[in-house]
């Protein structure tokens, strides 16, 4: 089971927008610079995380990224159902497979991945930041504003 990068991204920027100082927001700029990944790719991650409630996105000068919401609320499964758009293991119609009918595999990874939801389902925002200040530091982010 493999996340996409959308979703990676999308936890990783929570992580970080975590770990901002009281009174200090992030920017788009600062999630680009260090992830190397495209401006457009974090808006549209940073967006979507702003309407499902996650994230604040703030416009106009003064603005940036804050957490919408206290890391203890926010569980890692249910960020990756919310940002995943498909949740699928295998496709057994396409193309059709002629096993389809008496097969259990599809069953089996199913189960497979509502394990792999459930122990992610056990965590929070919170239990990632346990490690806060080696975080902070591999991330360089300054306490000044």
């Amino acid at each position: 089971m493999r996340l996409t990068r959308y979703t990676d991204y999308a936890l990783r920027t929570l992580i970080q927008a975590a770990l901002m100082p009281e009174g200090q927001r992030l920017s788009v700029a600062e999630i680009t610079a260090t992830y190397d990944i495209s401006r457009s790719h974090v808006m549209k991650i940073v967006q979507r995380l702003g309407q499902l409630g996650y994230l604040l996105n703030i416009r106009g000068k003064g603005g940036g990224i804050e957490l919408g919401m206290a890391p203890e609320k926010i569980n890692i499964g249910q960020v990756v159902r919310h940002m995943e758009s498909n949740l699928q293991v295998i496709d057994c119609s396409t193309p059709f497979c002629r096993l389809q009918p008496a097969c259990r595999l599809q069953g089996v990874l199913g189960e497979a991945m509502n394990a792999f939801l459930g122990v992610l389902d056990k965590y929070t925002l919170a239990d990632l930041l346990e490690n806060r200040d080696e975080l902070i530091q591999l991330l360089n982010i300054s306490e000044s504003a």
